[in-house]
């Protein structure tokens, strides 16, 4: 049986996540496929290559750094979070918290992380033979926010956050070959995406990619129907979807360390349920 997990990500309420995976390598749960959207494919390096508790401090100190996100930031650069920074001057070999990259190469899972072409709006799943030793720009891509980012250029292909292509992947974790697959939610099960904040946002983006911007206009249904998908195949047996009860006050952009530590805790206890899937 291929098992595979799915991090939908979700910004800082992606520590949701890192208390799920933190779950994982404390208790010996494997997956022999990760897919990762946005801030869940940073969760997803980080199980992969077994640094427990790496995802945990990137949430809960760098995230309050002015290098990592801040008005200055998007002042200087036109970024409010700097990727450059997260992937870069924190994650290489000679930084402060770097990826376990030969882990991760020599893994037996695979990983894909999912982005946006910018110019076409055509979904790009990366792997990670497409990710070098200290040359993470899949991962930028996957995480690039349109308007809080610039996007991120990959092969010359300006590439914005995977949410707005493909948000909840079941579908392509399937195609691919899984036979089970957990999903990782960083709103409630239940919850609705609407349009209206997606919409002023499109506005803004459509003058330059409007390609990226008619998808991000469709994402709300996107991401409301492969939830739905997800739930189908939940009857089924085939998937566990794990959500929080509530987001603990927390936003996309949410700083607060006590809303933090509630959502990590809630995914680190809500993981047990992945036992008995498995």
């Amino acid at each position: 049986m291929t098992t595979g997990i799915i991090d939908a990500g979700g910004g800082l309420r992606g520590i949701y996540g890192a208390g799920v995976f933190d779950y994982c390598l404390d208790n010996g749960i494997r997956f022999d496929y990760c897919l990762g959207i946005s801030a869940g494919i940073g969760n997803i390096v980080s199980y992969i290559g077994g640094q427990r508790g790496r995802n945990y401090r990137f949430y809960t100190d760098y995230t309050f750094r002015r290098e990592y996100m801040s008005l200055g930031n998007f002042i200087r650069t036109g970024s409010y979070i700097d990727l450059d920074y997260v992937y870069g001057s924190l994650c290489v070999r000679d930084g402060e918290d770097p990826i376990n990259y030969e882990g991760i190469k020599n893994s037996p899972a695979a990983m894909k992380a999912v982005a946006l072409n910018a110019l076409t709006g055509e979904t790009i799943y990366f792997s990670k033979d497409d990710m070098q030793q200290d040359d993470y720009h899949i991962l930028k891509a996957s995480s690039c926010i349109p308007l809080v980012c610039r996007p991120c250029f990959v092969d010359g292909i300006p590439c914005y956050d995977g949410g707005l292509a493909d948000p909840v992947p079941v579908e392509k974790a399937f195609a691919d070959g899984c036979d089970k697959v957990a999903v990782i939610l960083t709103r409630p099960r239940d919850f609705i995406r609407v349009q209206k904040k997606d919409a002023r946002i499109a506005r803004l983006l459509k003058h330059k990619y409007p390609s990226a911007a008619q998808r991000l206009l469709k994402r709300y249904r996107k991401y409301n129907e492969e939830v739905a998908f997800a739930k189908e195949y939940e009857k089924q047996g085939k998937v566990l979807i794990i959500a929080p009860s509530d987001c603990c006050g927390m936003d996309t952009l949410t700083k607060n360390r006590d809303c933090m530590k509630k959502m990590y805790r809630k995914g680190y206890d809500d993981a047990v349920m992945l036992y008995d899937f498995l």
